[in-house]
């Protein structure tokens, strides 16, 4: 089979892994501050707080920037569940609105229809890596005192108007699990200008305590700490971050690699009757999924591809469909249509161009051309 992603990890990792096994310090120790150290230098910002998973990223930048019970958030429904669980999480109020359907990134139109005098932030989502429209965001939420949250699940190394994803928003939040372009087995990041909400993450992601174990045993009172807000336990260990300290390295061949499968993709399913391409921008995308629209017998390509030896899969069914979020559920036409269309085929780094072709030749025997 082949599969729709797969991790690109080898032998550096577990040479790094095995350091970490050597030091025994398994949590959060050198190698997480390392990790901060270097994506900050990667990315060009001020604060980067690394977490365990992109979902605690998104949770703890919302709850530290204050997030309450009723407020609201607007947010596309076309986003994977974590957006919407993290606002959730935080008694606030998910806010759907619509996509544009040549992007799949959040309409702004609909976005500032949505806004209300109870809309404390929106939550951007850079869908399959392509940089929403930011700065236009940016510039009406600066308007009406809004916060910027954004979801970059998808954009790590992906880059808008000059400036890598993560110099933009209040916050921007990043996934390093297994299937994104790099991964610390399982990791997430805040990213924030913000110094006064940096340290506040800082206390949060590790229960709220002043200096986590590892700080505190540099000092002589290795024993004492002191908790001083509400926490979770959200922190980074050594091991996923020695993971993501050699995938951070390899990042460039990694981003390579996937664009010139895009490229490929691209120059060959274009123009096919039944199948619309998805916007993408070489120079400032770093692709983490291809997604095609099918306008016509959809489920029968993913059954013969199935039966290929090609997983495909959907990403994503809408939140503002599922059961639990039904409270929250509206119109949304844009999003319901694309929906029934989108379609998601394989991208990965160590995809071989064998791979690739056989793919592409059978979406054009499906469709006869």
């Amino acid at each position: 089979m082949i599969p729709i992603c797969r991790p690109s990890i080898g032998e550096e990792e577990l040479k790094e892994i095995r350091k970490v096994f050597k030091s025994g310090w398994l949590g959060m120790g050198s190698w997480v501050k390392e990790f901060e150290e270097e994506v900050k230098k990667f990315l060009g910002v001020k604060n980067a707080i690394a977490v365990n998973t992109g979902t605690s990223a998104l949770h703890l930048a919302l709850d530290s920037f204050g997030i309450k019970k009723g407020d609201e958030i607007v947010v596309p429904s076309l986003t994977f569940v974590a957006s919407i669980q993290a606002i959730v999480a935080c008694g606030a109020v998910p806010v759907f609105c619509d996509v544009y359907p040549n992007t799949l990134n959040m309409d702004i139109k609909d976005m500032e229809k949505k806004i209300t005098s109870r809309t404390k932030a929106i939550m951007p989502v850079h869908y399959s890596g392509l940089p929403c429209k930011i700065d236009k965001i940016l510039k009406i939420a600066r308007k009406k005192n809004i916060l910027v949250i954004e979801d970059a699940a998808h954009a790590f190394g992906s880059v808008y108007q000059g400036k890598k994803i993560g110099n933009f928003g209040d916050a921007t939040c990043f996934s390093f699990d297994p299937i994104k372009i790099i991964t610390c087995g399982e990791g997430g990041m805040v990213i924030t200008a913000n110094n006064r909400v940096a340290k506040i993450m800082i206390k949060k992601r590790i229960l709220g305590i002043s200096n986590d174990t590892w700080s505190r045993y540099q000092h002589k009172r290795s024993w004492f700490y002191d908790v001083e807000m509400l926490g979770f336990r959200y922190h980074l260990s050594n091991i996923n971050a020695a993971i993501g300290l050699k995938q951070l390295k390899k990042f460039p061949e990694f981003l390579k690699r996937r664009q010139e499968i895009v490229k490929k993709y691209d120059k060959s399913l274009e123009g096919i009757e039944g199948l619309e391409l998805i916007e993408h921008n070489y120079k400032e995308v770093a692709p983490f999924n291809y997604i095609i629209k099918v306008k016509r017998n959809r489920e029968r390509l993913m059954k013969f591809l199935q039966g290929k030896g090609i997983t495909t899969g959907i990403h994503y069914i809408p939140n503002h469909l599922h059961p639990f979020f039904k409270s929250y559920r509206t119109k949304l036409p844009i999003t319901e249509r694309v929906y029934q269309e989108i379609l998601t085929l394989p991208l990965y780094s160590e995809m071989t161009n064998k791979n690739v072709e056989f793919v592409i030749k059978t979406i054009r025997e499906f469709f006869q051309v």
